[in-house]
């Protein structure tokens, strides 16, 4: 069972990497393959909490996409970039760090796969109007994405994954990791007026352009925005509550999606034809890949490893938290951040059960939360969503900004990315280990 479990995993990463077979096929071909060698069992990979597909993460993802569906409708995000260019009175670089900012902001409190989609085709007309190159502006929003989308608990796929292992919730993610976000964002900004502040330069005329477009003519439902702002910001309050009340983020997030399509009068139908339901099943395929390797005892091999490498104590996990942000930068950036944290989630259990285990006494989620264990979960959280930003596929955001931009006629290749990706990845990875070093090792003394 353990040689036939690892061959079924090195052998999905292996293709999943190249890209030679879409990975949704991939991940399902390969759960079917782990539930036909009887690696696990069917009840195993549906309903077995530590074995089996995540459903928290699964409905969570199925209902904020949902959201968001219905309010595209409305042209709400259209007319936030087009206004946003608007107060930036056309100036280049003033357009690309007001883009960048809400991107991250709205990668903080949606997927920011669906953030790049609907920005990236307003950012093509923007630049298309000053007559200015649109490559460096869309690669800003697809980095400012995955810098945004760290702060929260929704903000990345790596986050929500994290958070429905270890039983963090809204909050936890938004006191530990929204700080350091903020400093990061500023200081990238502040690079970035540096290196493009005065490379950007457009013609008055053409700036007479963008003051003139008219973008409350974007909005093309107001009752369904008042509608559905409204539903979005109770969702997002309930995130922040669901711990206090007792809920699941999967239940307020349906709770949301299912009062929106109620009240809409938006084709559910329609409405779930958009859902993407490639990642979805991406997901649910790679979960039981997971599985079977946890089952099959290839997990507990490297959780060894990482003990033996490290040497994590009941007391201080100092060394395993400066690792973890570096390897899983690195790694995020060569292999898809989803699939790397959904590894690392079933070994950092299974770490913490070796070292505390046997002397706290506790199990379970109450054992994933020990204070000697929490930086841990920062660190790989840090790590995995900023190290998406190293190459064009390192995360599902790059890939999709680089295929829209290509469509538009403007081909972003791999070294291109590098050159932008690289250095803010090392620079943002630099700043997430001296926080953790900060506020958890030295601070906290």
């Amino acid at each position: 069972m353990f040689w036939i479990a690892t061959t079924i995993f090195i052998a999905a990463y292996a293709v999943i990497v190249s890209e030679k077979i879409h990975k949704t096929k991939v991940a399902l071909f390969g759960a079917a393959l782990t539930l036909a060698t009887k690696v696990l069992t069917q009840h195993d990979a549906l309903h077995d909490v530590d074995l089996g597909v995540d459903w928290n993460v699964i409905f969570l993802l199925i209902s904020m996409m949902l959201i968001v569906n219905v309010m595209t409708r409305t042209g709400v995000f259209q007319y936030v970039a087009v206004k946003a260019a608007k107060i930036a009175r056309g100036e280049p670089f003033a357009i690309m760090a007001i883009f960048a900012v809400v991107t991250a902001v709205a990668s903080a409190f949606l997927d920011n796969v669906t953030t790049v989609l609907l920005l990236a085709p307003v950012t093509l007309l923007v630049a298309e109007e000053l007559e200015i190159d649109p490559v460096p502006f869309l690669i800003t929003e697809a980095l400012a994405s995955n810098i945004g989308g760290t702060a929260t608990l929704i903000g990345d796929p790596p986050n929500i994954m994290i958070a429905s292992k270890a039983g963090l919730d809204f909050m936890d993610f938004l006191a530990h990791l929204a700080p350091a976000i903020v400093v990061i964002m500023a200081a990238w900004m502040l690079s970035w007026k540096m290196i493009f502040g005065r490379r950007l330069a457009v013609r008055e005329e053409l700036k007479a352009r963008i003051l003139a477009m008219n973008e409350k003519a974007l909005i093309k439902d107001a009752a369904l925005l008042r509608k559905s702002g409204l539903i979005l910001g109770a969702t997002i309050v309930g995130f922040m509550l669901h711990g206090f009340l007792g809920y699941e983020p999967a239940t307020v997030a349906l709770l949301g999606a299912s009062t929106l399509l109620l009240v809409s009068g938006a084709d559910p139908q329609k409405a779930l034809e958009e859902v993407e339901w490639s990642t979805i099943f991406f997901f649910m395929g790679l979960f039981i890949i997971i599985g079977g390797t946890v089952k099959a005892g290839l997990i507990d091999v490297f959780a060894q490893k990482v003990i033996a490498l490290t040497h994590p104590t009941q007391d201080s996990m100092f060394a395993l938290s400066m690792v973890m942000v570096w390897f899983s930068g690195i790694a995020s950036a060569i292999v898809d951040n989803i699939p790397f944290v959904a590894t690392m989630n079933p070994l950092l259990a299974e770490l913490a059960e070796k070292v505390l285990g046997p002397t706290t006494g506790l199990t379970g989620q109450a054992l994933y939360t020990h204070p000697t264990m929490m930086p841990v979960w920062w660190s790989l959280a840090l790590g995995a969503c900023l190290g998406g930003n190293g190459t064009a596929i390192g995360a599902s955001a790059n890939v999709i900004v680089c295929g829209l931009s290509e469509k538009a006629g403007h081909r972003i290749t791999f070294a291109r990315f590098l050159k932008y990706g690289v250095p803010v990845t090392l620079g943002t990875i630099t700043m997430s280990m001296l926080y953790i070093y900060l506020r958890y090792y030295l601070l906290a003394r």
